[in-house]
């Protein structure tokens, strides 16, 4: 498969609905100090037209070069003394056959590599792509609960499958959700209330009896949120990212007219007293609940369905068509760490969808090798 890359300015990338791939998402990690750069990827037109699908086929139209179908964030990371990696946050947006996937990356890859650092010592694609194994009967329990992936082995067989150089291991963990719940937002609102489990729709009508409000907060209100966020991070032993962090991604101007997209802080509370909050993010057409935080306080009176709920009605009239809940456990397992995501996410109906995950294509096999063996102890989604 004949790939080309060519830089550009990752302040020019075309307009996507996958925030992680847009301008802005260029813009904020830039401010937050990482090392950002862009590609317009160059493929074989006729064998991309018969084989791949791509998530923004406007790109067609936007791009200079007759056969460039799509372009690609990347976002340099620090490891540690005299190493980085380059990190490709839900890319690439081109989707080839199954059985060329891993053609694809290799191909990418070793066309990237000429334009990275020589101290990176891996590529990671952090694919939106749905995992093949979500599409096998055999993969499901009889009452249709999905089993999960095989080994990693084994997905590498699978993945590495006619490529030359069996250089696609699948990484130790996912650095964004790979399984996640999607929201049809083109249908009418009372139909969205009735595709809702009952549970979840009388927690909604619920929380607006029990005097819930709901409202957008000012950037300046961040100290709020981020409260209501170290108390949901102390509650549920995850890792907590820094107030700057979340205030990058909220005060960034979002105006580009390239690759433009909005962040919205919407809080909910009782009596003046916020007791939930989150991030909306909107692109393109879809919206992505991105970050969210609640008080154990008052928990009786609803306040994260009243929440969730005002801002899918905001998505939908806002334009969108999508909405991507970001983040379940891959089943209804209760062992699982993301079991109760599971069930309020679900519980807004929706379909689910599981996704490919992290796959790392080394660039230096034996420091990678290295690298990966310490990364075992340490997993976590940090977006």
């Amino acid at each position: 498969m004949h790939v080309e890359v060519e830089p550009k300015n990752p302040f020019r990338l075309y307009p996507t609905p996958v925030l992680q791939q847009n301008a802005f998402w260029a813009q904020v990690k830039s401010g937050q100090g990482y090392g950002v750069r862009a590609f317009d990827v160059h493929s074989d037109p006729e064998r991309m037209r018969r084989g791949c699908d791509a998530f923004v086929p406007e790109y067609n139209q936007n791009a200079t070069h007759e056969c460039a179908l799509t372009d690609l964030l990347v976002v340099i990371r620090d490891l540690g003394p005299g190493s980085r990696m380059a990190y490709v946050p839900y890319g690439p947006l081109v989707e080839p056959r199954e059985e060329e996937r891993g053609k694809y990356l290799e191909s990418l890859s070793v066309k990237l590599r000429e334009h990275l650092p020589p101290d990176c010592l891996f590529i990671r694609y952090d694919l939106l792509w749905e995992s093949p194994w979500a599409r096998e009967k055999d993969y499901y329990t009889p009452d249709g609960r999905w089993i999960g992936p095989p080994d990693a082995e084994i997905r590498e067989l699978r993945m590495n499958f006619d490529t030359d150089t069996w250089n696609l291991h699948k990484a130790p963990g996912d650095v964004l959700p790979a399984n996640t719940v999607y929201l049809d937002l083109t249908r009418p609102e009372d139909e969205l209330l009735r595709r809702m489990k009952p549970k979840t729709r009388y927690n909604v009508r619920l929380s607006f009896r029990r005097g819930i409000q709901v409202w957008e907060a000012e950037p300046a209100d961040i100290r709020v949120w981020y409260e209501l966020y170290a108390r949901t991070a102390e509650r549920n032993r995850i890792h907590m990212d820094g107030l700057m962090y979340f205030r990058s991604v909220l005060e960034m101007t979002s105006g580009n007219r390239r690759s433009p997209a909005r962040i919205r802080l919407l809080m909910a509370g009782h009596e003046n007293e916020p007791l939930a909050g989150m991030f909306l993010a909107i692109a393109g057409g879809r919206a992505t609940y991105l970050y969210g935080a609640s008080s154990a306080h008052k928990r009786d009176r609803m306040p994260s369905y009243a929440l969730q709920w005002e801002a899918i009605v905001r998505a939908r009239r806002a334009g969108c068509t999508e909405y991507d809940m970001f983040g379940v456990s891959p089943s209804a397992d209760p062992s699982h760490p993301m079991y109760g995501l599971y069930r309020f996410k679900t519980g807004f109906g929706g379909h689910i969808f599981h996704r490919e995950g992290c796959w790392d294509y080394a660039l230096d096999r034996e420091a990678y090798a290295g690298f990966r063996a310490r990364e075992l102890v340490s997993r976590g989604y940090h977006v």
